[in-house]
This record gives structure tokens, sequence and C-alpha cells, in this order.
């Protein structure tokens, strides 16, 4: 099943939960606060529906207003998201291993789960001077162009692989093009030696090293990754520390493979 596009526009016609789901789902990392009349344009939807519709959703406080009266994304919904086990549950669980593989790198450790065709970024430590990423904790990253994505995606059934493999491919920001080909050999690798690891060259030269984190089922439930600079980094260095990590955490969450 592939992913409904978040900000769609919902077909004439449509419930007014998916339409209010269509209002909350117009915001992005680059489109936090917006007005009535873009809303209405982002989401397809009548003015005069917007008003009524986000008149609720201040109202139940999944929508607020700003400084400058724009609509922004309201508390109770990070307040529900709190409560979602895959996410705030398993940061809960996670933090204290993040921390010692942060102590030990002093550089970005990080923590998603798979949603969809995408990787949801749970949790991220980093240290004030680490070498610049594009990830932000509640952010999106691409299953096949990241260590966390590629740990996830290699571990994914293979319905899920044969989906994104048939998507066009690209890595970005760079805008280089991905072999379907190549990356099955990148995901049977990282099955077979527990590790990713990926080289970037945007935002700067970095390299990630990612492991599974595996749940009581023993499936993997989240990938834990450290992200340095390219300039003198070494794999098999970080790889001792990051499997010892990845094997604590799944152990604590009942992992019998860890045990």
């Amino acid at each position: 099943m592939t992913n409904a596009p978040r900000g769609h526009r919902p077909p004439h016609g449509a419930p007014v939960i998916d339409r209010a789901f269509a209002l909350l789902g117009a915001f992005s990392a680059t489109r936090r606060a917006m007005t009535l009349a873009e809303l209405s344009r982002a989401t397809g939807t009548p003015p005069s529906t917007a008003l009524r519709l986000a008149r609720r959703l201040l109202h139940w406080g999944a929508l607020e207003r700003d400084g400058g009266g724009r609509y922004v994304i309201g508390l109770r919904l990070w307040e529900l998201a709190s409560l979602a086990p895959r996410g705030h549950g398993l940061r809960e669980a996670a933090l204290p291993y993040m921390e010692d593989l942060y102590e030990a790198t002093h550089q970005h450790v990080l923590l998603a789960v798979r949603d969809g065709h995408e990787a949801l970024l749970v949790e991220r430590l980093s240290a004030r001077d680490a070498v610049d990423v594009l990830y932000r904790v509640g952010g999106r990253l691409p299953l096949h162009s990241t260590g966390v994505g590629l740990v996830l995606l290699a571990h994914a059934e293979p319905e899920l692989q044969d989906q994104v493999l048939a998507e066009p491919l690209v890595h970005e920001p760079e805008g280089l093009p991905v072999s379907p080909a190549a990356l099955r050999r990148t995901l049977a690798r990282v099955r077979q030696t527990g590790l990713a690891v990926a080289e970037r060259s945007e935002p700067g030269p970095l390299l990630t090293v990612a492991a599974p984190v595996r749940g009581a089922d023993d499936g993997v439930v989240a990938a834990l990754s450290v992200v340095v600079p390219a300039s003198g980094a070494e794999p098999r260095a970080l790889a001792p520390a990051l499997r010892a990590t990845a094997r604590a955490l799944s152990r604590s969450l009942g992992s019998p493979r860890a045990s």
C-alpha cells in the first residue's frame, strides 16, 4: 500500500473529517503558519468551509493562532502524539542508550521508525558543533538514501521493498539517481552485516552508520544511527559502539535475539 500524499487536496464531497485532516496535513516544516486564505488554497477547500473547520480545530486545540493571527499547529496534537508507543514510548526507552552513544561520538545520534515509505525521526541528540544535517525530530527521511532508512527498508516486508524500488529514486539534495539493482545489493549487505553505511555530500560531507533495533517479537522496530563528518571517519571504528548500543536497547525492549 502506498502513502497518501500529505496535504493532498480532498476530492469534491469528501467527508468533513477528511477535510479537517487535509487542513492539518497542509502544515509542514517549511510552512508552519498560514492565513485562512493560504489554508484554503493549499487544500482546495472553499474559504467558508476552511473557516468553519479552522474554528472547530481551534476550539479543540488542534490549531492555534500566532501573534500575527495566522494558524499554527496546536499543542493538543503534540499531547496526543506523545501517547504513540512507536514514538514517545520508544524514545523514552531509547534515550539512556542514545546518551551513552552520544558521549562516545559527540556528533549526531538518530532514532527513527518506519512509517509507510518513509522513515520518521523520533529523537536526535546532537553536539553544538556537530556536522550540519537536514534532519529534525518529527521530520521524514527517505528509506533509500539514509542510514536509518536503509536499515528499515532492508528489514521491511518484500512487498514494500518492491514498491519502494519501483519508485523513481533520487539522492536529495544532490539530485543523483539511485540504481534499483545497486540498492537491492545494498539491502542484502545490510541484512548480512547488521549495519548500513551511507555517505552524503550535502549539506556537507558526512558519514552515517546505522543498526537495527528489535522488539519483543524480534522484528526490527526502529533504526539507530550515528552521523559524523566524513573526513577521517571510519565505519569500522563506529560499528562496535553502535552495535552494542542497539543490542542493549533491543534487549530492554524484550528482543529474544539480544538476550
